[in-house]
């Protein structure tokens, strides 16, 4: 999916990003993307590309990042509290200050993640 159309006839998901609630985004093609600050709270972004994207300050609780590449996504910030994070590659992304409890993140690729600041799934502050 490179686009998609939303109910006031635009289709740019980053002018969007104040409602995306619950958003069908499954292999959205948001490679570098600004979405700062967006409200993805419930939103499906199973197999979507977000690499590089700019998802600080978001709101990404309860979405289903299943599947993802987030490699080089900036995610300071973000909150991810109950996100499906299953199998993402999240490889060299700044979490820093992200909130992750509640996350399921079974076989997702941590390498070269900064996670400093970050809350936990198991609710601990990562040093």
């Amino acid at each position: 999916m490179d686009w998609m159309r939303f109910p006031n006839g635009k289709t740019d998901v980053e002018e969007q990003k104040e409602n995306l609630r619950g958003a069908d985004l499954r292999e959205a093609k948001l490679d570098r993307a600004d979405l700062s600050g967006a409200d993805l709270f419930g939103a499906d972004l199973r197999e979507a590309f977000c690499q590089a994207a700019n998802l600080s300050r978001a709101n990404l609780s309860r979405a289903n990042l299943s599947g993802a590449i987030l490699s080089g996504a900036d995610l300071r910030e973000a909150n991810l509290s109950g996100a499906k994070l299953i199998g993402v590659s999240m490889r060299g992304a700044d979490l820093r200050e992200a909130k992750l409890d509640r996350a399921d993140l079974s076989g997702a690729d941590l390498l070269g993640v900064d996670l400093r600041g970050a809350t936990m799934p198991d609710g601990r502050l990562h040093d």
